[in-house]
């Protein structure tokens, strides 16, 4: 726990928690700055008087089309909801597509818990060339004639299963001496990342439509790069290789079933439609950022402490023999989110809903 806030007078520690620009962690290469002047171009007809914004709660799953910016997608839903507040969960790079969650208002505090959950993706390699950035973007630095069957892939995918050890791709958003990878590699300096730990939760070939190209579908835990692992997979195989196309299925319990795409959005949210935004049917309850963890019913006095700021003693034979965060709800309605510790439940954060 880092910084305090004050909840009805009461201090408690919360999470570091970034709202409009939510930390990233799969394929950052997505720190273009956007302007308020070119968020209004792209949702706002000519003329139109700015909207004031509101308060709006919840999560909206938007299928990120291939070309556009996490954090320009985030500005757009949010220019849409005319919301105060937006994040995203987890970056998508430009070139790919697919789940997006976005975190509208309070939603904003379940952050951590969805980007803490398992992505799903489909992703074709180009065998015979590896790329500076390890996409389709970079330049050539390396080729090769050689082409792998599905037979070697096949054997190859069980070593790269597991907790692997992997380097980053030098075009990525991680900070090198307080300066991003990708901004040094751009100006042609040397990028040296360290390897680190990933899980890589399963890894399996769908497809080859021809020699070149290899689809593979990949479940990993948070802090994976796909980049990396379509370039570590064409230097095992002898062939080399980089990403052509990416596709995110699923970020935690937030699937491509539940998505929205930006038309279907707009045509849900129209001008002068306004007032029924925070009632659309795509927009998910704040509660569904946290169905990872377990869920506490209190009473209504016990939520009165808790949203105060206090802590509530665990008590008789119904105590839960746990520790650990918690979502906390009192009468069907979200209330906070509390760690479970030494007997005690103790708020972390407070939802401001209406209850």
């Amino acid at each position: 726990m880092s910084t305090p806030t004050t909840v009805t007078n009461q201090t408690v520690p919360i999470d570091d928690v970034t709202t409009d620009n939510v930390p990233a962690d799969d394929l950052p290469l997505d720190d273009v700055p956007i302007t308020a002047a070119a968020v209004d171009a792209a949702v706002r007809p000519t003329g139109q008087r700015r909207r004031l914004k509101r308060e709006v709660n919840g999560w909206l799953v938007l299928d990120k089309p291939v070309g556009m910016t996490s954090t320009h997608a985030v500005s757009v839903v949010k220019r849409l909801f005319a919301a105060k507040r937006a994040g995203h969960a987890g970056t998508l790079d430009p070139l790919a597509s697919g789940c997006l969650p976005i975190a509208l208002g309070e939603a904003t505090k379940t952050v951590p818990f969805v980007m803490d959950g398992r992505k799903t993706y489909h992703f074709t390699v180009q065998w015979g060339e590896e790329r500076d950035t390890d996409d389709a973007e970079g330049r050539v630095v390396a080729a090769s004639a050689a082409r792998p069957d599905p037979e070697a892939i096949r054997a190859l995918l069980p070593r790269f299963t597991g907790t692997i050890a992997q380097v980053p791709p030098r075009f990525s958003a991680l900070k090198i001496e307080g300066e991003r990878a990708y901004d040094l590699a751009r100006e042609g300096k040397v990028v040296e990342l360290a390897a680190r730990p990933v899980d890589i939760h399963c890894l399996e070939l769908v497809a080859m439509p021809d020699a070149a190209h290899t689809v593979l579908a990949a479940e990993c835990g948070k802090g994976t790069y796909v980049r990396a692992l379509a370039r570590d997979l064409g230097r095992e195989l002898g062939c080399l290789g980089h990403v052509v196309a990416l596709r995110r299925t699923a970020v935690g319990s937030f699937t491509q079933d539940c998505a929205v795409d930006l038309d279907a959005l707009r045509a849900l949210i129209a001008p002068g439609s306004e007032h029924i935004a925070a009632s659309t049917p795509v927009l998910l309850p704040v509660e569904a950022g946290l169905t990872a963890l377990p869920a506490m019913v209190v009473s209504r006095a016990d939520a009165a402490r808790l949203a105060r700021g206090q802590s509530v003693l665990l008590r008789g034979r119904d105590a839960p023999l746990m520790e650990g965060f918690v979502a906390v709800f009192v009468q069907g309605s979200l209330l906070a989110l509390a760690e479970v510790e030494k007997g005690e439940l103790r708020p972390r954060r407070i939802f401001n809903l209406a209850r």
